[in-house]
């Protein structure tokens, strides 16, 4: 059922918790977007906190149920996520849910809506709050890869260290999270 503020135009807001999986210390990034966002335009919310590329086939998961775009060439029991809403899939404060990115590395992240706040009609475009450490660059294999990445950058001595380092740049920062860069990236999205 929509409440008057739904019908009125002024969904819930869902201040949304995304933690990489596996990662240590924790790769996470703190959003406050519109209750009532479809789930594909979710999925453009996360690329850019992140930040990821988009370059990779993407789903959302509760329990069993998985939620994507539709895809002619993969014969799946998706359901189509620009027919569901965060609040269809994750109806209120503590409600966990994934979302699964690029499934030969197989990013997972973990959801969580922390908390329900009220509309606010000033919210005109999802807002990253807050968030630690930088996002795994893409095709590095994964949670495991990335760590073995790390390690190499770390040794100079390591055999692939200076494949890494020309990769990554020695201005890599495993620890960088710019909130400032991420919202301007956000902002775009409008």
């Amino acid at each position: 059922m929509i409440s008057l503020n739904e019908a009125a135009g002024a969904a819930p807001l869902y201040q949304i918790k995304i933690t990489l999986a596996w990662s240590k210390p924790p790769i996470w990034r703190r959003v406050i977007v519109r209750s009532d966002m479809i789930l594909d335009r979710l999925h453009e919310v996360i690329q850019c906190a992140m930040p990821w590329t988009n370059s990779h086939l993407h789903q959302f998961v509760v329990g069993k149920t998985s939620y994507a775009l539709p895809n002619p060439e993969f014969q799946n029991d998706s359901l189509n996520e620009q027919e569901y809403r965060i609040a269809d899939i994750a109806p209120g404060a503590r409600k966990k849910f994934q979302y699964e990115y690029d499934f030969g590395d197989g990013w997972r992240h973990d959801l969580l809506v922390e908390k329900v706040l009220p509309p606010d009609p000033a919210l005109v475009h999802p807002a990253c709050v807050d968030g630690a450490n930088a996002c795994p660059p893409e095709d590095c294999g994964g949670i495991p890869g990335y760590y073995d990445m790390l390690e190499a950058l770390a040794n100079p001595k390591h055999p692939r260290h200076s494949e890494c380092m020309e990769w990554m740049g020695e201005e890599w920062d495993a620890k960088q999270f710019d909130l400032d860069e991420i919202n301007a990236d956000l902002k775009r999205l409008n």
